[in-house]
């Protein structure tokens, strides 16, 4: 994958986090809000398990780089 799809990708994916952050901090504060509770949190989860990963596959692809450069 050339240095341009990664920082692409990169992107995107940084733009979709905010975009969940975003949704997430304007989420209405009802009784609809609270009945469906479980599955937000399910969401959250999943969001925060989905970040970690994230996280983790940018430092792979930050030490696959940094070997390319060598």
């Amino acid at each position: 994958m050339g240095e341009s799809r990664i920082v692409e990708a990169m992107t995107r994916i940084e733009a979709a986090m905010k975009r969940i952050a975003s949704a997430r901090a304007n989420a209405p504060e009802s009784s609809t809000a609270t009945a469906a509770a479980p599955k937000l949190m399910e969401l959250v989860n999943s969001h925060e398990k989905l970040r970690e990963e994230v996280a983790e596959t940018m430092r792979e692809l930050d030490e696959l780089i940094a070997e390319l450069d060598q």
